[in-house]
């Protein structure tokens, strides 16, 4: 076995991203990677303009300490290009409408009273009360998103408002997933002595979605060589990388690592991670291919860990650091003299890490309990109040 660490190496060494760029509509772009930098070409906001409802006019107007009666020389809505203001004299104003050149200050509505066309304010009034400077947000030639960032919701809104209407967005990658095992059966079918249903089929599926990928189901292949050949090839025409699960292990069953050998390469297999040991790593046909474990627990860690980091490079996207959590166990836990163990946790009330009743690799339901994993060293036994780096599902999924 290699260390996680080691394999990951060996996983990055020859990845070549893709670059294939297309342009799409902003409204389209949510998750998508961006191919070049955004660059502003405009201010924002374009001018400045009152924070508040109220009244603009300039302090040099004021008399300190007392207060002050102006004529209303003007009414600036948001939208409406202001005139320059009249000596001695004060705008009405509404939120996000422009300063009138002449004016450097805004006094909310409610410090003001209005009567007959005049408007008495406080005297102690700052320049730059209440508004918002031109360039403020953002100045023209700002970078604002920049190559390889994944766009998230408020990225849209923040290119919106520099007036980008479309986006150069890597093309989506796809990738095919494909199942393996006579013991499975598609949920909806009746199960037969010895059959399980397959699971794995819809958590990858959801795996590869939520990564903002193409999704190319091949569906479930029979435990022979002969189909898992014809299953590979097949997958390897369609997409940029292809993913199984289950067959990787040694026994007279398991077809995928000598047919991914006969097909093209295995460069890494066997991986002292707990759970999903069998991962194997390799090429078919030039298409980068993972072979994961079957053990449904195994899938989702070794997807997490190993394969979700290598898919995001592999379409340009910028890595984001995973956030690691220290916090304490309120649990104990042997020692494993060998592996990595990745454990399904909970952060309880306390702040603490809860520990799933069962750690077996096909209790899949620790998985929808926990909403994070505990990473536990080689030969580090874990005692209540040690510390324990943590990684979030909201980090690892998504």
């Amino acid at each position: 076995m290699i260390s996680v660490e080691q394999a990951q190496l060996a996983i990055f060494s020859d990845l070549i991203a893709k670059t294939e760029v297309e342009y799409i509509p902003l409204q389209d772009a949510l998750g998508r990677v961006l191919a070049q930098d955004q660059y502003s070409t405009l201010s924002v906001p374009p001018a400045d303009n009152s924070a508040m409802d109220g009244y603009a006019f300039n302090v040099a107007s004021l008399k300190p300490e007392c207060e002050n009666w102006l004529a209303l020389s003007q009414r600036v809505p948001a939208g409406q290009a202001p005139q320059p203001l009249e000596p001695n004299t004060a705008a009405r104003i509404f939120t996000g409408g422009e300063i009138p050149a002449g004016a450097n200050a805004v006094v909310m509505q409610e410090q003001c009273r209005e009567e007959n066309g005049q408007v008495c304010v406080p005297g102690n009034i700052a320049s730059g009360n209440n508004i918002r400077r031109k360039g403020q947000d953002i100045n023209t030639g700002d970078c604002v998103r920049q190559k390889g960032q994944r766009l998230k919701p408020q990225d849209l809104g923040l290119l919106a408002s520099i007036g980008c209407a479309e986006v150069g967005v890597i093309k989506k990658l796809k990738i095919a997933f494909l199942s393996t095992g006579d013991e499975l059966v598609e949920p909806g079918d009746s199960l037969a002595p010895g059959q399980i249903y397959n699971s794995n089929r819809f958590t990858l599926k959801g795996l590869i979605t939520s990564l903002g990928f193409e999704s190319v189901d091949i569906g479930l292949v029979k435990d022979t060589r002969e189909d898992t050949e014809r299953a590979l090839i097949k997958a390897a025409s369609l997409a940029d990388c292809v993913i199984t699960s289950g067959g990787v292990s040694v026994g007279e069953e398991d077809h995928v690592k000598p047919a991914v050998e006969s097909l093209g390469a295995l460069d890494v297999w066997k991986i002292a991670i707990k759970p999903g040991k069998p991962l194997a790593f390799g090429h078919v046909q030039g298409t980068p291919f993972f072979g994961l474990p079957g053990n449904p627990v195994s899938v989702l860690v070794t997807f997490a860990i190993m394969v979700r980091p290598y898919l995001q490079a592999l379409q340009g996207q910028k890595p984001e650091p995973i956030r690691a959590l220290p916090l304490q166990a309120n649990f104990s836990s042997k020692a494993n003299p060998k592996r990595q163990e990745y454990m399904r946790v909970k952060i309880n009330a306390e702040g603490k890490l809860d520990s799933y009743r069962t750690q077996s690799s096909g209790a899949l339901s620790s998985t929808a309990w926990a909403d994070a994993l505990a990473v536990i060293p080689p030969r580090c036994e874990v005692k209540p109040g040690d510390t324990l780096n943590t990684l979030l599902f909201s980090d690892l999924l998504n």
